[in-house]
C-alpha cells in the first residue's frame, strides 16, 4: 500500500531536495481557476517537490559579472530539464503502486485568470489585443478560453505555487511574495504531483519565523515594486497568509532589466522615446501598467533579448537581499563557511 513515507523517499531518491504533502481539501475557498481539484477531480493529495537554487548561481548577478547563469540554470535548467525528470520518475513510481500521478510544473504558461491582476485575462487590458496593436503579454488562446463544461473554470487551471507550497507544510510566504523555506530561504523552485492516493498530509509550517519584515527585499528592489506597508491577506487551511502588495507589471519590467543600475546591457539613453523614460531607467517611476508594458518590453529586448525569456538579465535584487538577511540573522538551517554578501551589492554608477 502506497503511503506518504514511500512517496517522499522516492521523490528524494529521484532528485528532489525536499518533499511535502498536502490534502486537497486545504484548497477550499480558492478561486476555481487556481484550484487543482479541477485538474484532477479524483485526486486526494498534492505532493510538492522543492528544487534548490544553488547559491553560486546568483553570484554573477551579485558581482555584476555574469548574468546568464542564473536564468539559464536557476530558472530554465530546473523548470525545463531537472524538475520534469524527477516528476516523471516519481509519477511512474506512484503509478507502479496503482495510483495516478498527475504532474504539474512551471511551464511559463498562463491560465484564464491573470496571475498579475487576479482578473480574467480578457479584462486585463483589452486594448492590447486589438489587431495590429502591441504584442499582448497573454496568449490569445487563453483570453478566448471557454469552460469545457458548465460549472467548470476555463482552462488552463493555474495552481498558485506559493500557496500550494504553504499547504504542503514547507514554509511561509515572505513580505516580497517569495516563498521561504527553512532550508533554502527564497532559493528554490517548485513542481507538483496530484494523486488519487490518500497520503498523510504534513502539518502547516509552524517553525521559527522565516520572514521578520526587515524590508530588505523592498529596499533592494531596483524598481521599488514592493509596498512596505500595505499587505494582501488570504485565508488558507484556517491560516491567515499575507505578503506585501507587489506591482506585478512593474516587477516584470525591472526583473527583466529596466533599471540601468542593475543592468550593464542597458545604454544610458534607453527609453528616451517613451513617456517618463528617465524615471523608468532609474527605477523611480510609480508604476508600469499593461498598456505601456509592451513599449518597455520592446526597449529592453533591443539591448538584451529576450526580456521575458530564460536568458533575460533577471537581477534577483529582492532574492539576493532576502538571502543575505536570512543568513545574517541565522534563520536558515543550512550553513555556509562564508556569508553570501560581505560588501555592498554591485550596481552601475550613474
Amino acid at each position: 500500500m502506497l503511503d506518504a513515507k514511500m512517496v517522499k523517499e522516492a521523490g528524494l531518491e529521484f532528485g528532489a531536495d525536499v518533499v511535502g504533502i498536502g490534502s486537497l481539501d486545504r484548497f477550499e475557498g480558492a478561486p476555481p481557476e487556481m484550484d487543482p481539484r479541477h485538474i484532477a477531480p479524483r485526486a486526494k493529495s498534492l505532493i510538492c517537490m522543492v528544487f534548490r537554487i544553488p547559491r553560486g548561481y546568483i553570484r554573477g548577478c551579485e558581482e555584476g559579472t555574469d548574468f546568464f547563469q542564473y536564468p539559464a540554470m536557476g530558472y530554465a535548467g530546473i523548470n525545463e530539464i531537472y524538475a520534469p525528470t524527477v516528476l516523471y520518475n516519481t509519477a511512474k513510481f506512484i503509478e507502479d503502486h496503482g495510483h495516478e500521478g498527475i504532474v504539474y510544473r512551471n511551464t511559463g504558461g498562463r491560465g484564464a485568470l491573470s496571475d498579475m491582476t487576479g482578473k480574467p485575462g480578457r479584462e486585463e487590458s483589452p486594448e492590447l489585443h486589438e489587431e495590429g496593436g502591441p504584442k499582448p503579454y497573454r496568449a490569445k488562446r487563453h483570453l478566448d478560453a471557454h469552460p469545457a463544461a458548465p460549472g467548470l473554470p476555463a482552462p488552463d487551471v493555474f495552481i498558485h505555487f506559493r500557496l500550494a507550497a504553504f499547504i504542503c507544510g514547507l514554509g511561509e510566504i515572505g513580505h516580497s511574495k517569495m516563498f521561504l523555506t527553512p532550508q533554502f530561504g527564497p532559493m528554490q523552485r517548485f513542481a507538483f504531483i496530484l494523486t488519487d492516493a490518500e497520503l498523510e498530509p504534513d502539518p502547516i509550517y509552524a517553525g521559527p519565523k522565516l520572514c521578520n519584515n526587515c524590508m530588505a527585499c523592498a529596499t533592494h528592489c531596483p524598481g521599488h515594486c514592493i509596498d512596505t506597508k500595505e499587505k494582501i491577506h488570504v485565508n488558507v487551511a484556517g491560516h491567515d497568509v499575507s505578503w506585501g502588495v507587489l506591482d506585478e507589471w512593474k516587477c516584470f519590467a525591472y526583473y527583466a532589466g529596466a533599471n540601468q543600475a542593475s543592468n550593464p546591457f542597458m545604454p544610458g539613453d534607453a527609453f528616451k522615446d517613451i513617456p517618463d523614460g528617465d524615471k523608468i531607467r532609474d527605477g523611480s517611476k510609480d508604476s508600469i501598467n499593461p498598456e505601456e508594458f509592451p513599449l518597455v518590453n520592446n526597449e529592453i529586448s533591443a539591448h538584451y533579448p529576450p526580456p521575458s525569456g530564460y536568458n533575460a538579465p533577471k537581477c534577483g535584487g529582492c532574492l539576493r537581499a532576502c538571502l543575505s538577511s536570512m543568513e545574517r540573522r541565522g534563520a536558515l538551517s543550512r550553513k555556509f563557511n562564508n556569508q553570501f554578501r560581505d560588501k555592498k551589492p554591485w550596481k552601475m554608477e550613474a
